[in-house]
């Protein structure tokens, strides 16, 4: 039987666990389970404008918001990162003065000769190629991969900051008493733009950061990255106060939180294809189903040794197959939310190609 988000939130919270690791395919509510988390933890109390003590920290959509450009339109040369000053990067930016921890995150998963250059206000930075010698160089616009990546570093650093304020034991000896009152950590799909390599790294480098933590403080991560689910999850494995879960979007528009119970991760290639097999005994095939089967030919053919994965499709009519499912599995900004009609002829493609994934290549059904 679905719940609703606050229910999952409920169940996360009583679970009492020192880390907690969710995997879901994006639309399926990661993002609103951290809002509807936060509210749980720490809801806003219009008649109450003093804060007692921050209860939680969260990273996610609403994170990046924080961060806008100007791109200067008039001239085109002045391009820069603008920032929404709140608490939350007033007291990472300006009181703690986590700017060089910052600059090295961020170049550490990016590249080390990009810089990021802060305003004495902290309220906008500008970013360039640092050459070494004393020529200047013009200010760059960052890919989007490299500002989410900029965002992630001034909460990483956020993070690092506070977990090395709580270790210590006595609060009177803390440097701040700011985060005494802090219970979680949620972190929502950090940086999934990095390449695989980096990826890895971030994993390792949030697995060591979280391990490291010695108080009550506990961790909440969400992600529909499976590389990043699977290091991570091994990263965990010998921790004991631990729980690893799935989360699915219903039909209905509830959802369902199951546990997984296994000592290794999930095999992510059988989890598409169980999902593909349920859609299409049930007829309610979505455009996005046709990114899972793309994603079920990327993932089998690198198994296989396949160059390309539109080597697996069957021989007959393999331009076709290929040029329809790139067509419908096309990136779009809101493509983890979208829900499009599908015409009849292409269920029945994504429901033969199905089919055929499994006969060709020796497929068990994943759903029995």
């Amino acid at each position: 039987m679905g719940q609703s988000l606050t229910e999952i939130a409920t169940t996360l919270r009583d679970a009492d666990k020192k880390m907690q690791l969710i995997y879901a395919f994006n639309g399926s509510g990661k993002t609103r389970l951290s809002r509807e988390f936060k509210e749980l933890i720490a809801p806003k109390d219009p008649d109450n404008e003093e804060e007692s003590g921050v209860k939680m920290l969260y990273y996610n959509a609403f994170t990046e918001d924080l961060f806008y450009w100007d791109n200067d339109l008039d001239n085109d040369t002045d391009r820069k990162l603008k920032i929404q000053l709140n608490s939350y990067t007033n007291w990472i930016l300006v009181e703690q003065g986590q700017e060089p921890n910052i600059s090295s995150h961020f170049q550490r998963y990016t590249n080390d000769k990009l810089t990021p250059k802060f305003d004495e206000a902290f309220s906008e930075i500008r970013f360039s190629f640092e050459t070494g010698d004393e020529s200047s160089s013009e200010f760059v616009k960052i890919s989007k991969g490299e500002e989410s990546c900029f965002i992630w570093s001034v909460f990483y650093s956020l993070m690092e900051q506070t977990i090395s304020v709580l270790n210590v034991a006595e609060e009177a000896d803390r440097e701040t008493a700011q985060f005494n009152d802090l219970q979680y950590v949620f972190i929502d799909d950090p940086v999934s733009s990095l390449d695989d390599t980096h990826l890895i790294e971030l994993a390792v480098d949030i697995a060591s950061l979280i391990k490291s933590s010695t108080s009550e403080l506990k961790f909440i991560i969400t992600t529909h990255n499976p590389l990043f689910y699977n290091v991570l999850f091994n990263e965990f494995n010998r921790m004991k106060k631990k729980r690893n879960w799935r989360l699915e979007k219903l039909i209905d528009g509830t959802f369902s939180l199951i546990e997984q119970t296994k000592d290794s991760p999930f095999s992510y290639h059988l989890f598409l294809l169980a999902e593909l097999e349920k859609v299409v005994e049930s007829g309610d095939i979505q455009k996005y189903h046709f990114n899972f089967l793309r994603n079920l030919f990327e993932k089998t053919s690198t198994f296989l040794g396949f160059n390309n994965w539109e080597e697996l499709l069957p021989q007959e009519s393999r331009q076709a197959y290929y040029n329809r499912i790139i067509n419908l599995s096309s990136h779009s900004k809101h493509n983890g939310e979208e829900v499009s009609i599908i015409e009849d002829n292409d269920k029945r493609v994504l429901g033969f190609l199905v089919g055929e994934v499994k006969r060709m290549y020796g497929f068990k059904s994943a759903i029995n």
